[in-house]
C-alpha cells in the first residue's frame, strides 16, 4: 500500500525519505502497487541525483570531469583501466592523446556516475 503521495524530489529531505521507502519496497511483488511505486521512486531518485551532479560539476571538457570525478571518490587511473580493461588506453586518454570511445563513456559514465552527455562533448587531443 502506498504510504506516502510522491512528488519531484526537491530538498536533502524528500531525498532520504524516497532512499528510506525505496529500501522498504525495493524487492516488491512485479505488478503490484509496491512494485509501481518502486519504479516511480527508482525514477524520482535517479532525477534528483542526475541534477546534483550536473549542478555540482564546473564546465569542463570530458577528460577533466572524469580527473574531477576520480579524486572526489579516491580512483586511480588503475581503477578506470578495471572498469574497462585496458591500462594503456585510459593513460592515452587521460594524456588528451587518445579520445573517448563510447564503450569508455558508457563504463566511465556508470563508474564515475557522470551523464553521458557531459563526457560526448568535444574536445582537443595533444598530439
Amino acid at each position: 500500500m502506498i504510504t506516502q503521495q510522491w512528488f519531484l524530489i526537491e530538498s536533502e529531505t524528500d531525498y532520504e525519505a524516497a532512499m528510506a521507502r525505496y529500501q522498504e519496497i525495493k524487492y516488491a511483488e512485479p505488478g503490484s502497487i509496491e512494485h509501481k511505486e518502486k519504479r516511480l521512486l527508482v525514477r524520482l531518485i535517479s532525477d534528483y541525483e542526475q541534477k546534483l551532479v550536473e549542478d555540482e560539476l564546473p564546465e569542463a571538457d570530458p577528460v577533466e570531469l572524469i580527473k574531477i570525478r576520480m579524486e572526489d571518490f579516491g580512483y586511480k587511473p588503475a581503477d578506470l583501466a578495471r572498469a574497462y580493461g585496458d591500462d594503456s588506453t585510459v593513460s592515452k586518454v587521460l594524456h588528451y592523446k587518445q579520445a573517448l570511445s563510447l564503450t569508455m563513456i558508457r563504463k566511465f559514465s556508470e563508474l564515475l556516475r557522470l551523464p553521458a552527455e557531459l563526457l560526448i562533448k568535444p574536445y582537443q587531443l595533444k598530439r
